[in-house]
């Protein structure tokens, strides 16, 4: 019991040490970084602000979300505080500016998070196309997964390409060097990542697991994950020159020797800083590196410096 109580002491300290190194890094960082006082006037439609002919796919900033169908999962006041991860829906996320979804299956086709499930994957499909039918140039990457410990849905890759159809983008690795202009009118690059089941292959209207990748970690601790993230960043080639995307996640995870785990409270020890890991990466010299960047919770702070840099980088100014 003695030790136990320890053991928790010396987390909680750690965790209150971490929490101020980051908010001491934030005080001293400034808030400045290029692109940083641009807005998107309309966040559901910030590609096409910015230009579809200058957006190149691999010089994108793109908003994404962690565990993106997680908004009513569980039981509500019960469970979902465990493994909610969102709360706003796939369509309201689109529409605040995300870009990236990231969406567990099972094998009955129902969205997961661990061992708790939620709505069936066609109200992600029916979200989506809702939004592609309101706009014209928005590109949207939708990352599909078998849950650990769950099986492969059946003929899932069949049922993605039927549900989504002309909207695919095709695998290709010429996709990275082109705009966003030179794909349209299709809009969707799905990469399917099945557990068991073939991978998709060059030329399939889906993407295989290798074009979409990240070093995540395993930590409720913030100032961890954000050293962690810009360590593995600044290990990758510059994002013009992959031939795949690489995500980086501004999130932490509850951990099972911690008395705190519901996902909110955990996971904003480390939310409010996606700007000061963008700063960092710039004094760092990795800025040119980043392009996929993922958060719980998403809000129009996190779009907008994803969007900000997205334009320096459309300008020619990062």
């Amino acid at each position: 019991m003695g030790s136990h109580l320890s053991k928790q002491l010396e987390r909680r300290k750690a965790i209150s040490t971490e929490k101020k190194a980051l908010a001491d890094l934030q005080q001293s960082c400034g808030c400045e970084f290029p692109g940083c006082d641009y807005t998107p006037s309309d966040r559901k439609a910030w590609m096409a602000g910015v230009g579809p002919d200058k957006l190149h796919i691999n010089k994108i900033v793109w908003p994404g979300t962690h565990d993106s169908a997680t908004n009513k999962i569980g039981i509500r006041f019960v469970s979902r505080p465990f493994a909610q991860c969102q709360s706003l829906s796939i369509y309201n996320q689109l529409v605040a500016g995300t870009r990236v979804l990231d969406i567990r299956v099972q094998e009955d086709r129902r969205v997961c998070h661990g061992i708790l499930k939620t709505y069936s994957v066609d109200v992600v499909l029916t979200d989506l196309k809702r939004f592609l039918s309101e706009t014209e140039s928005e590109i949207v990457i939708l990352e599909i997964r078998t849950e650990f410990g769950h099986e492969d849905p059946p003929e899932f890759d069949k049922y993605l390409v039927e549900q989504l159809g002309d909207h695919l983008i095709h695998q290709d690795d010429g996709v990275f060097g082109k705009t966003v202009a030179d794909l349209l009118p299709k809009r969707v690059i799905c990469v399917w990542k099945p557990r068991k089941s073939p991978q998709p292959k060059r030329g399939d209207p889906l993407w295989s697991a290798g074009y979409l990748k990240d070093n995540w970690i395993d930590t409720d601790l913030p100032s961890t994950k954000f050293e962690s993230n810009l360590k593995h960043l600044s290990q990758q080639q510059p994002a013009a020159s992959r031939k795949f995307f690489y995500r980086v996640e501004n999130t932490v995870t509850p951990q099972p020797d911690n008395p705190i785990l519901c996902v909110k409270p955990v996971t904003n020890r480390i939310h409010c800083y996606a700007k000061v890991f963008i700063i960092e990466c710039v004094k760092r010299g990795c800025a040119d590196k980043l392009q996929i960047f993922s958060t719980d919770f998403i809000d129009k702070e996190f779009v907008d410096a994803c969007v900000g840099l997205t334009f320096a980088r459309a300008e020619g100014k990062a």
